[in-house]
């Protein structure tokens, strides 16, 4: 069934003898979109698509705005115009200033501008007003526009520009490991640092302070959050660039990667009443998306769930989301305390960092709330260890834990490159398997491919390792009793270590052994 744009531009086309592009061919002239302004483009919803012997050919979703006239006196040329539907048309629009290109060739376009390039080698304006004007430049715009469409294209969560000697350098991060972008002259870092604080609302005057913002792009019919650090360094700034895909960025409980039985026992304690959950591994480990499935999974309306993060990375529906702000004393212990007064059913705390808000997520669980929060120790047996040394007291932490999970990101093997292959007996034997294990059955690895840039991986998944506190366990915990021997009743038990559950995968054919020996500490 057509759309009602369908039908008027249909019967537009008809009264007008103007045609009617049902489909628009993605071929684009940077010479022709250059003559106009960004804002001109998408206010008007027009887009030049070719010039052949002297007539432009643009397609536009309003005939009469703007003018013919005024489309040939931008031009300098005869215009022929077609109609196409705006959501194509911004479509376009948006591909074209998001257009991949490499670095020699956005390099070209800012050299092509006398006012941005400089024969000195330390290009850095003093007046404000002089940055301005530079990251408001088109060839400087592209280029800002080139890095983060790149970006996007290539999976990136961050992307880092970071300003040395003799040049400013761009590299993204790729599923957890950092891979070289663009390099540019560094004649080109004051313009383009300032075009990072104009998009992100920073002062562009101040390069003696960190400076954090954020800002909101929309590319392909997706919305992106965009966090945004500046750092001093000795040779000018550094910017670090978090992606937040809005549309991908929310799993569900099941795609993260657990095992079935992990699955099995963590939704069992994720609806319990009462008690505190905690979650650990190092930075960018997965511990917030973990977070954020469970609650997503026993949120419903018979429950007040209230969350304090720092920061706040993905809006949930339905759930009371609290930013921590330190500098005016919004502490999490601090916050801690007014959300107990808003009659919460279960809480989050982004992270224990400090004794106060150890004992205060202990002493809400305790109170029939049910808590979930995060700690950075290295597996789940050291935890229990970490809030004794913080000072919790044994017989608290024994009866308010539930459960704690250790958790990894691995690399995930190429779908489109994956190969079977025999690794050497060593890596194996150090991984906790035996050629015996294997059977008749092939590990795979990734050969490389344009799909997985060339690294034999394409994303990430989880290893997990669920320690359930039982009654052995509480009693080593009142017993304070050192973190291998916790590991140790815990995995008799039936815990499957990291390592453990990383062999799984492998045998699966998920990832590799060198990810998971990458990822893990020596068991």
């Amino acid at each position: 069934m057509k759309s009602s744009e369908d039908e008027i531009l249909i019967s537009l086309s008809k009264q007008l003898s103007i045609p009617y592009l049902k489909e628009i061919p993605d071929g684009i002239s940077s010479e022709l979109v250059s003559q106009f302004p960004l804002s001109f483009l998408k206010t008007f919803k027009i887009f030049p698509l070719k010039k052949v012997k002297g007539r432009v050919t643009v397609v536009m979703a309003d005939p009469f705005a703007p003018s013919l006239d005024e489309l040939e006196t931008i031009l300098n040329s005869k215009v022929e115009r077609v109609l196409g539907k705006s959501s194509e048309i911004l479509r376009l629009i948006e591909r074209c200033y998001y257009q991949p290109e490499d670095s020699a060739k956005v390099e070209k376009d800012l050299d092509q501008d006398s006012e941005i390039t400089s024969t000195e080698t330390d290009f850095l304006p003093e007046e404000s007003g002089n940055l301005l004007d530079l990251a408001t430049r088109a060839p400087i715009i592209r280029a800002v526009n080139q890095i983060l469409f790149q970006a996007i294209e290539k999976r990136a969560t961050d992307i880092h520009l970071q300003s040395l000697e003799n040049n400013l350098k761009v590299r993204y991060r790729i599923d957890g490991l950092l891979y070289d972008a663009f390099d540019f002259p560094r004649r080109f870092q004051a313009a383009i640092i300032s075009r990072i604080k104009v998009i992100s609302k920073l002062n562009i005057a101040e390069r003696r302070l960190p400076q954090d913002g954020r800002t909101t792009i929309k590319f392909d019919g997706r919305e992106l959050d965009i966090r945004i650090s500046l750092m001093p360094t000795f040779f000018g700034e550094n910017a670090v660039l978090r992606l937040l895909d809005k549309n991908t960025f929310l799993f569900g409980l099941e795609a993260l990667g657990l095992s079935s039985e992990n699955f099995k026992t963590f939704s069992r304690l994720i609806g319990s009443d009462h008690g505190i959950i905690l979650l650990t591994g190092p930075t960018g480990s997965g511990k917030t998306t973990t977070l954020y499935a469970a609650l997503d999974k026993i949120n419903s309306p018979t429950k007040n769930i209230i969350t304090l993060e720092d920061p706040v990375e993905y809006q949930l529906g339905g759930i009371n989301q609290i930013q921590v702000n330190p500098k005016i004393g919004l502490s999490f212990a601090n916050g801690l305390r007014s959300v107990l007064r808003h009659d919460p059913d279960i809480m989050m705390v982004g992270e224990i960092r400090d004794l106060e808000t150890a004992e205060m997520a202990i002493q809400a669980s305790l109170t029939g709330h049910l808590v979930f929060s995060t700690l950075h120790t290295n597996d789940s047996a050291s935890a229990i260890t970490r809030l004794l040394d913080m000072g919790i007291e044994p017989y608290l932490i024994s009866s308010s834990l539930l459960a704690v999970m250790a958790q990894r990101l691995v690399r995930v093997i190429c779908k489109n490159c994956s190969e079977s292959y025999l690794p050497p007996g060593e890596g194996l034997r150090e991984i906790g398997l035996k050629k015996a294990d294997l059977g008749n059955r092939h590990l795979l690895q990734g050969k490389g491919c344009k799909t997985c840039l060339e690294t034999g991986y394409r994303g990430r998944t989880g290893i997990f390792e669920l320690l359930v506190v039982n009654d052995e366990i509480r009693r080593l915990i009142m017993e304070k009793k050192p973190a291998h021997l916790i590991k140790k009743s815990a995995t008799a038990s039936g815990m499957k270590t990291l390592r453990d559950d990383g062999a799984k995968k492998i045998l699966n054919g998920v990832t590799t052994v060198d990810e998971v020996l990458r990822v893990t500490q020596e068991e």
